[in-house]
C-alpha cells in the first residue's frame, strides 16, 4: 500500500508506516512541504495510487463528489 500523510498529522506517522514495510510520504517531503495545495496532493494520490491520510473533510467531499481518489 502508498500512503501520502497530510500536513495536519504529524511526519512521524508517515515515518512510522515507512518503518513497518509500506511507501509513505508526508506532505513535509514535497517541493512545497505543508503548502502543498489539496489539488497537489490529490493529483499525487491519483497519479501515484496513494491512499490520502488527513483530518481535511475536503478530501472526503471531493471522494464522495467525484469518486477521486479512488479507494
Amino acid at each position: 500500500m502508498k500512503f501520502i500523510v497530510d500536513a495536519q498529522l504529524p511526519k512521524s506517522l508517515s515515518d512510522l508506516l515507512n518503518y513497518r514495510g509500506l511507501d509513505s510520504i508526508h506532505t513535509l517531503d514535497l517541493a512545497n512541504k505543508n503548502a502543498t495545495s489539496d489539488k497537489e496532493i490529490l493529483e499525487i494520490a491519483i497519479n501515484e495510487k496513494r491512499i490520502v491520510i488527513t483530518k481535511d473533510k475536503d478530501f472526503l467531499e471531493s471522494f464522495l463528489v467525484n469518486a477521486t481518489p479512488e479507494n
